[in-house]
C-alpha cells in the first residue's frame, strides 16, 4: 500500500520478506556464534558439523532471497508463508539436536507468529502458528539431549539454562516491542490518511453540489441579465446628453457584460471537461492571461509575476480549471495583502524536467499554523465576508493533476501558497486523476 505522500505502508508482504531477510542475516550470525561458544567456551560435546550445516541452508537460502528481492518480482502473499516456515524448520532442526524444548532458545518459535500477524492474512496467520506449535510439541519428545554442565541441579548448570533464558527473552523482547511499535506507528498514519481521504471526499461532495447549484443558476441568470442589457442599452441612448448619467449606464453595462462572459466561461468549463479539450499554451501565456484576468477581477492590487529564465517556453495543455486555481490563489492572496494595507501581490513560477511549480506570495498578516494544513480541505475561510471556496478549488485542482498545494509562512511576512503540478500530466491532461 502507497500512501498520498509516497510512503510506503511497512508490512505488506514484500516488505515482510525484506524484513525476514535482514533478520535471517542476524539469526545466521548470532546462531554461529552461540556454536563457537558452546562448543569452544563451554566444551560440550555437541555436533557441530550438523549445527553448522543447517545454518549453512539458512545462509544458501538468505542469497537466495536477496537475490529474488534485488530482481523486483511481485511478492505474493503465499510467499512471506514459505520463508517462515524454511525459518522455522531450521531452527527447530537446530533445536533438535540441542535439546529440543529444554533448550531456553526454544521461545523463539513465537517470533514467526508476531512476524505473520503483522502483515499476512488470518488464514496465513493460522498456518505459521499450526507449524510453530507443533514444532514445539515434537520438540518436546523428540531432540537430542543437551549435555549437562556438572550435576543436573548443580547452580553451574542451572545458572546457565538461566542465562539462556534471559538472552532468549531479551531477544523476543526487543523483537516484539519493534515489530509492534512499527505496525502502532502505521495504522496511526493509515488513520490519518483515511481522515484525509475522507475531508476530501467532503469536499469534493460539496463542490459537485455547488457545481449543479452554480448550473442550475447560470440558466436562469441568463435572460434576466440579457433583458438588464437591453434596457440599459435603451436608457443610455435616451440619456445621451446627460455624460454623468450616460457613463454610470455605460459602466453598468460593462458590468452586465462581464456577468454574461462569467455565465460563458461556466458553461466553456464544464463543456471542456466532459468533451476533454485542453488549449496548449507556454507557461509564459499562461501566466500572462492569468495576470490579465486578475487584473480585471482586482483593479486596486498590484500583481508581480516572475518567470524563471527556461520554463516560460514550455508548452502544457491548460484546461479552465487550472486558470481558474491559479487565479483564485492571486485573489486571495490580494484579499491578505489589502486586509494588511499592503496591495502587493508576488507570483513566483519555477520548475525542472517534471515539476512546474507556482508560488503564490501575499503581504498580510500570515496565517495561523493550525490553520494551514486544514486549507482546501473544508469550505473555511479567514475573511469575514469569504465563501471559503477558492483555496478548495483550488487544491481540488492540483489533487486532480496529481500535484499538491501547501501553504508556509513567507520570508519577511505573509503567506506563501506553493502549487505544484507533475508536467507528465499536464502533457497528458486525459488522464488526470
Amino acid at each position: 500500500m502507497i500512501y498520498h505522500d509516497g510512503r510506503t505502508w511497512p508490512h505488506g508482504p514484500r516488505q515482510l520478506v525484506s524484513t525476514l531477510a535482514w533478520l535471517r542475516l542476524c539469526a545466521i550470525g548470532g546462531q554461529t556464534l552461540t556454536i563457537i561458544f558452546v562448543a569452544d567456551v563451554l566444551k560440550l560435546a555437541i555436533p557441530i558439523i550438523a549445527l553448522l550445516a543447517g545454518v549453512g541452508v539458512l545462509a544458501v537460502f538468505s542469497l537466495v532471497t536477496f537475490w529474488r528481492l534485488h530482481q523486483q518480482a511481485k511478492t505474493g502473499v503465499w510467499e512471506p508463508v514459505i520463508h517462515i516456515a524454511i525459518d522455522t524448520l531450521v531452527l527447530g532442526y537446530l533445536l533438535y539436536l540441542s535439546g529440543g524444548a529444554s533448550n531456553p532458545f526454544i521461545f523463539l518459535l513465537v517470533m514467526p507468529i508476531t512476524l505473520a500477524a503483522t502483515a499476512l492474512p488470518l488464514r496465513s496467520v493460522t498456518i505459521v502458528a499450526v507449524l510453530s506449535v507443533a514444532t514445539y510439541l515434537l520438540l518436546m519428545h523428540f531432540h537430542v539431549p543437551l549435555p549437562e554442565v556438572g550435576d543436573r541441579n548443580s547452580v553451574a548448570g542451572f545458572g546457565l539454562h538461566l542465562t539462556g533464558m534471559a538472552i532468549s527473552f531479551a531477544i523476543t523482547a526487543g523483537m516484539l516491542g519493534f515489530f509492534i511499535a512499527r505496525l502502532a506507528r502505521a495504522l496511526r498514519a493509515q488513520q490519518a490518511d483515511a481522515e484525509l481521504e475522507r475531508q476530501r471526499a467532503l469536499r469534493d461532495e460539496g463542490i459537485l453540489a455547488i457545481a449543479t447549484q452554480a448550473a442550475s443558476t447560470a440558466h436562469e441568470l441568463n435572460t434576466p441579465l440579457s433583458t438588464i442589457r437591453t434596457l440599459l442599452g435603451e436608457l443610455s441612448r435616451e440619456h445621451a446628453t446627460e455624460p454623468a448619467l450616460k457613463d454610470d449606464l455605460n459602466l453598468l453595462i460593462g458590468q452586465a457584460e462581464r456577468c454574461r462572459d462569467i455565465l460563458k466561461d461556466l458553461v466553456k468549463v464544464g463543456s471542456n471537461q466532459l468533451t476533454g479539450i485542453a488549449e496548449w499554451v507556454t507557461v509564459k501565456d499562461l501566466c500572462k492571461a492569468t495576470r490579465d484576468a486578475f487584473a480585471l477581477l482586482r483593479p486596486e492590487a498590484e500583481a508581480h509575476i516572475s518567470i524563471d529564465e527556461g520554463i516560460g517556453k514550455r508548452r502544457i495543455a491548460v484546461v479552465p480549471a487550472l486558470h481558474h486555481a491559479v487565479v483564485n490563489l492571486l485573489n486571495n492572496a490580494a484579499d491578505a495583502s489589502l486586509a494588511n494595507a499592503d496591495p502587493r501581490v508576488e507570483m513566483r513560477v519555477s520548475g525542472s524536467q517534471d515539476i512546474l511549480q507556482l508560488d503564490v506570495r501575499d503581504f498580510g498578516k500570515g496565517m495561523n499554523a493550525a490553520v494551514r494544513p486544514k486549507l482546501g480541505l473544508r469550505f473555511e475561510t479567514t475573511k469575514s465576508d469569504g465563501l471559503g471556496l477558492g483555496l478548495a478549488l483550488a487544491n481540488a485542482t492540483a489533487e486532480r493533476f496529481g500535484g499538491t498545494l501547501v501553504a508556509a509562512p513567507a520570508e519577511g511576512g505573509g503567506t506563501r501558497q506553493r502549487l505544484r503540478l507533475p508536467l507528465a500530466t499536464l502533457d497528458n491532461p486525459q488522464h488526470e486523476r
